[in-house]
């Protein structure tokens, strides 16, 4: 199945940006993964809460690509505690988790409830 697409909550300089709730993990986002599109990966990092009973793994996947020669660091995991676990993710080498066609793939551990959320930090003025 195709990778459901989360879009980015851009953080706004020299002001403020609202929170968001960001995007409900549900079975289909741990089945078939998240993909962004457009990705920066600088400038993406991630906020993962957890609402499942127990901690589960989020994951960051190794780029695929000529672009991506650091892929053999490999994935990376990150452990987002149970309940209510938060954990901001990222920034992010392109040289190793950048895909073809400028995507970044989120994957969850089974059983993952909880939200997402893309923030695209800005650039410098």
């Amino acid at each position: 199945m195709a990778r459901t697409a989360v879009s980015y909550t851009a953080l706004t300089p020299n002001g403020h940006t609202s929170d968001v709730a960001g995007t409900t993990i549900d079975s289909t986002l741990v089945t078939n993964g998240v993909v962004i599109n457009g990705v920066d990966p600088e400038r993406t990092v991630l906020r993962v809460a957890n609402t499942a009973a127990g901690a589960k793994n989020v994951t960051v996947k190794t780029g695929t690509g000529p672009q991506s020669w650091m892929a053999g660091q490999g994935d990376l995991v990150v452990s987002v505690a149970a309940n209510t676990g938060k954990e901001f993710v990222g920034p992010f080498t392109s040289a190793h988790f950048q895909q073809r066609g400028s995507q970044l793939y989120i994957d969850f551990e089974s059983g993952f409830t909880g939200t997402i959320t893309v923030f695209k930090l800005p650039k410098a003025y």
